[in-house]
C-alpha cells in the first residue's frame, strides 16, 4: 500500500479528497497546519476526520503566519459576510498559504518515502484564489522535481488535485456516495462561540449552495426557531 501525504483542513473538500485516495488504495499521512487562522475550530474537525478515515499518521504543525500573512482569516480584518461572490481575490486570501503548505508536505513526503501529495482545491476555489489554480499546481510540481533529492534522482513527487474540476455539489455527491459523515467537517470562516457556522461568510454560502444543488441536507445546519 503506497504512502500519500494529504493536506487535511477539516473541511469537506479535503475530507472528500482523502476518502477518495483511501478508496484508491493509498495509506494516508495527513498534515494539518495551525497557521493562526481565526477559525481554528477546523483543526478539531481535522482530528475527527482523520480518526474516521483511519489515517496512518496525522501530523499537526504550528506555523503562525499572522506576522506576515495579512488576511481576514488571520484576523487582519473582519471576515466578509453576504458579499457578492465573484472571481476577484477576496480578503480571505492568505498570501502564499498553499505554497507554504505544499512545501511542507513536499518535505514530509520525501522523508517518509511518499511520491504522491493530495490537496483538495476545486473549481470554486480557483476562480478567486490564485494558489488554487491548475497553473499554480503544475508550476509547483515542476519546482518539486527540481528542488528535492527524490526528484533529481528520478522519483519526482506528483501533486494530485482530484477535485479540481468539480463543483461543490459534485464533491458532496461524491462524498455521500463514499458514505462520508459531513457532520464531522467544518467550513465556516467565522464560527459562532459554540462552533456553529455563521451561514453568511463565503465558505458557508458556497457550502449551502452545494448541499442544495446536491439535494442533500447539511448535518451541521440546525433548524431555525
Amino acid at each position: 500500500m503506497p504512502d500519500a501525504v494529504v493536506l487535511l483542513s477539516g473541511g469537506l473538500d479535503s475530507y472528500t479528497a482523502a476518502a477518495m485516495i483511501a478508496a484508491d488504495g493509498y495509506a494516508l499521512n495527513a498534515l494539518t497546519i495551525r497557521y493562526g487562522q481565526v477559525h481554528a475550530r477546523e483543526v478539531e474537525a481535522a482530528r475527527a476526520v482523520a480518526r474516521a478515515l483511519g489515517v496512518r499518521r496525522h501530523t499537526e504543525l504550528d506555523l503562525d503566519l499572522r506576522g506576515i500573512a495579512v488576511s481576514a482569516l488571520t484576523g487582519a480584518s473582519a471576515v466578509p459576510k453576504d458579499r457578492p461572490i465573484d472571481e476577484s481575490i477576496p480578503s480571505t486570501y492568505v498570501p502564499a498559504r498553499n505554497t507554504i503548505f505544499l512545501s511542507i508536505a513536499m518535505g514530509w513526503a520525501e522523508v517518509i518515502g511518499a511520491s504522491d501529495i493530495f490537496i483538495g482545491v476545486n473549481a470554486l476555489d480557483y476562480s478567486g484564489y490564485p494558489d488554487c489554480r491548475p497553473e499554480f499546481i503544475h508550476a509547483f510540481e515542476h519546482m518539486a522535481r527540481l528542488a528535492t533529492k527524490a526528484g533529481v534522482e528520478g522519483r519526482p513527487l506528483k501533486i494530485h488535485t482530484p477535485l479540481i474540476d468539480l463543483s461543490k455539489s459534485d464533491i458532496i455527491r461524491l462524498g455521500l456516495s463514499l458514505g462520508l459523515d459531513y457532520g464531522l467537517t467544518h467550513s465556516c470562516y467565522d464560527p459562532l462561540p459554540d462552533g456553529a457556522p455563521c451561514r453568511h461568510c463565503d465558505s458557508c454560502r458556497l457550502r449551502a449552495v452545494g448541499f442544495a444543488e446536491a439535494g442533500a441536507t447539511d448535518p451541521l445546519i440546525r433548524p431555525l426557531g
